[in-house]
């Protein structure tokens, strides 16, 4: 099998694994991290004893969202050499071109033959939340946060799958203010599939997979190119894509750059506070707020 700097890969039984493993970044999603990823679940796609395919993170998160640090260019060649990028869509950093790009890649997982479960615990926001959302299915701990908090002082959202998951009002409740929901909160809405104590996770993840894996893998990609037709149909792609053109628009609104002004200046941690602070969540969470478990794998 392929090796790869930022992710695990392993094969079990009739599925397989991939581990996004930065746990000291709380697995932000780095160039090359979201590369391997796609180009991993390509490796398994043409694997015929992989019938489906569980992505999921290590250490304290799933994800934390999007790490633009300035990863330097890979020489794999699912890395672009000029733009250190994922070789997916529009190669940024055309205007506005940055959603676009983050929203081919996903699309990949969309089109990809076999089904795709995210396993997700700990901490999901920001593009960690667009990960975990664009696979098939998602199995999250009871305990997890998952939310978009860039909302608050960033941007809109890159990939505005929100309407697709869930009732309009709770859409606006959740976009209007930034605030996130534990795994529990996020069944009951419809966002995920079911939730599960952080201990039982993997074993309720891969039983799934496992009962998915029963079906012949033409039948499961009839199945599922079936079900993406719908969507299609219904508009999807296009609502995503003028969502990806919006969300251009609200990086150059008056005030846009305060967010990055204050990182340039005072830190990341400064912004974050800025950003976070009138609604009393994330780092900013009173003294002996709850935190999600980390993984137990």
């Amino acid at each position: 099998m392929p090796e790869y700097q930022d992710i695990l890969i392993e094969k079990r039984d009739r599925h397989a694994i991939i581990t996004l493993n930065r746990p000291e970044k709380m697995n932000a999603l780095s160039h090359n991290l979201r590369a391997e990823v796609f180009d991993a679940m390509k490796h398994f796609e043409l694997d015929e004893s992989v019938k489906v395919i569980i992505l999921r993170g290590s250490g304290r998160a799933f994800s934390a969202g999007y790490d633009l640090s300035g990863t330097p260019p890979d020489e794999h060649s699912y890395v672009d050499t000029r733009s250190g990028l994922p070789r997916v869509g529009p190669i940024h950093p055309g205007q506005g071109q940055w959603p676009q790009h983050l929203l081919s890649g996903y699309w990949q997982i969309w089109d990809l033959t076999k089904p795709v479960i995210a396993q997700v615990h700990g901490y999901c926001l920001a593009g960690g939340t667009e990960l975990a959302t664009m696979c098939d299915l998602m199995f999250i701990a009871e305990d997890a946060i998952i939310g978009y908090p860039p909302v608050r002082a960033m941007t809109s959202v890159d990939i505005i799958y929100h309407p697709w998951h869930m009732h309009q009002k709770k859409v606006r409740e959740l976009l209007y203010t930034g605030d996130s929901l534990t795994g529990l909160e996020a069944v009951e809405v419809g966002w995920a599939n079911r939730a599960v104590p952080v201990e039982g996770l993997c074993e309720a993840t891969e039983t799934f997979a496992e009962r998915i894996a029963n079906i012949d893998s033409p039948m499961l990609q009839m199945t599922k190119r079936q079900i993406n037709r719908v969507y299609e149909i219904m508009g999807i792609r296009t609502s995503m894509a003028a969502g990806a053109d919006i969300q251009a628009l609200s990086s150059v609104r008056p005030g846009g750059g305060e967010f990055g002004r204050i990182s340039q200046e005072k830190g990341l941690k400064a912004a974050l506070d800025w950003r976070d602070g009138p609604f009393e969540d994330y780092g900013k969470a009173p003294p002996g707020t709850a935190r999600p478990n980390p993984a137990t794998w």
